[in-house]
């Protein structure tokens, strides 16, 4: 059943914002996407109707086996699109998400799997996320955020939560990227900054915005 780009961004909003485990509400939905109540409900309705999604204005909406089939098909194409950017044509990571959700709309049955072979089939994106396979399983590994570190623990950045661009050049200022070595030297109480070391550099000190967005692979 093709479904529209609208239909599909749905879909992968509820998918991310309730990991099709909780039921995600209205105003979730509608903020996640800036968009006024009544559209969304409107769109909730004609996604219930396809048997893409349960809902009830009470409790929220959650994906059915087909919609989560469906919204993991669009975020596999969105991460494989990402790292074709990356890794083929040396786009900076900040630089790709907002063309790879206007390429995850594509609608080739072939496409997605030459692409994923194309690129050696890689299992996580530029952002650390990880790719979903073609029968919908993740990659999994452990990580916890950098902000959850106590005084003196270590760990390598596996991945970020914000992947908007003026986040991602900020890391890139920091000279932070995948695969960084962090270690947390001291924890102010006052507003839960850090005082952090990455790749052994200088000590910088960051916002507890910043370490509740980083995601670390722990030892």
């Amino acid at each position: 059943m093709k479904k529209t780009y609208s239909e599909e961004n749905y879909l992968k909003t509820i998918y991310h914002l309730g990991k099709n485990e909780t039921k995600v509400s209205l105003k979730a939905i509608a903020d996640a996407l800036e968009n006024n109540p009544a559209s969304v409900i409107d769109m909730l309705r004609k996604l219930k109707e396809k048997e893409l999604i349960t809902y009830d204005k009470i409790q929220g909406a959650i994906l059915t086996v087909p919609g989560e089939t469906a919204a993991l098909d669009i975020i596999r194409k969105h991460r494989l699109w990402e790292v074709f950017l990356v890794e083929k044509l040396q786009y900076d990571w900040d630089e790709v998400h907002h063309i790879a959700e206007q390429l995850e709309h594509i609608h080739d049955e072939q496409l997605a799997k030459k692409l994923d072979d194309f690129l050696g089939n890689p299992e996580f994106d530029p952002h650390g996320d990880p790719i979903p396979a073609s029968n919908g399983k993740m990659p999994v590994y452990a990580n916890k955020r950098l902000s959850e570190f106590e005084i003196n623990e270590t760990g390598t950045v596996g991945s970020v939560r914000d992947t908007s661009t003026p986040f991602l050049k900020y890391l890139k200022q920091l000279n932070l990227g995948l695969g960084s070595k962090i270690k947390v030297l001291d924890k102010l109480d006052f507003d839960q900054s850090m005082v952090i070391t990455i790749d052994d550099s200088e000590p910088k000190t960051v916002s507890s915005k910043m370490t509740d967005n980083i995601l670390l692979i722990t030892a």
